[in-house]
């Protein structure tokens, strides 16, 4: 079957998540005076990062909402459970402040969405929320590329869990076998979408992450999308592409 569409994972696929996180942390924790509490920015994103992971399971298991999970993290990470509501959405709001001042799209991602814009649909499926990230899309100039936006927020589902992929789908009115995922997680993003029945994609940008899950499509730049794309329609004449 025809691939007709791209889906697409934003944080750190089309967007420098960790790059913009990592500025967006430093920068409040300096505001804060808290440089020094965590050792070294690196060590306090590392925790970060952790708390966030952490929560967001929790999240995507139903048993806390989207804003409680951001509460929680905070409360978490400065070590003050007894923290209010409102303390908590105070201090996550100025993170953000820092963190969206360093919000850029990777510089594969234009050249990419131009090359494929006259030859195949585009759409994003997204664990966060649609509050969250349709802004964002807007700010980094590119919303108007994508012709849905499904967010796990909204949906009550998140990926890896078909009921993601598949909805993302019912929302282009497309068949699994017609999309292709793009995303940079193995195992959420990749994984996911094959057992979905898409034909999944890996963005692995570093190359450190090991093999990755078999049945996926690895490549280390969307600059080698277009290429993929065009070598067959399930991509299977050109099994070398990484």
């Amino acid at each position: 079957m025809q691939i007709r569409a791209v889906l697409w994972d934003i944080d750190d696929t089309l967007f420098d998540y960790t790059g913009a996180d990592t500025a967006g942390l430093a920068r409040q924790l300096r505001d804060e005076g808290l440089a020094e509490r965590y050792g070294c920015p690196a060590e306090a994103l590392a925790l970060w990062r952790r708390i966030t992971d952490r929560h967001w399971e929790r999240f995507a298991a139903g048993e806390v909402t989207f804003h409680g999970q951001r509460r929680d993290r905070v409360r978490e990470f400065l070590g003050t459970p007894g923290m209010d509501d409102a303390e908590a959405d105070a201090w996550f709001d100025r993170y953000v402040e820092h963190y969206k001042a360093a919000w850029v799209l990777f510089p594969d991602v234009l050249p990419v969405l131009d090359a494929l814009a006259g030859s195949h649909r585009h759409g994003v499926l997204s664990n966060s929320s649609t509050a969250a990230q349709d802004p964002k899309l807007r700010h980094l100039g590119v919303r108007d590329r994508f012709e849905v936006l499904v967010c796990a927020a909204e949906l009550g589902v998140s990926k890896p869990e078909a009921a993601a992929f598949l909805a993302a789908c019912a929302e282009l009115g497309l068949a699994p076998e017609e999309v292709v995922y793009v995303g940079d997680q193995p195992e959420i993003d990749a994984r996911g979408a094959r057992d979905a029945g898409l034909t999944a994609v890996w963005l692995d940008r570093d190359g450190l992450r090991g093999p990755g899950p078999a049945g996926v499509h690895r490549i280390a730049g969307l600059d080698r999308l277009p290429e993929l794309l065009a070598a067959d329609t399930r991509f299977g004449a050109r099994s070398g592409i990484r």
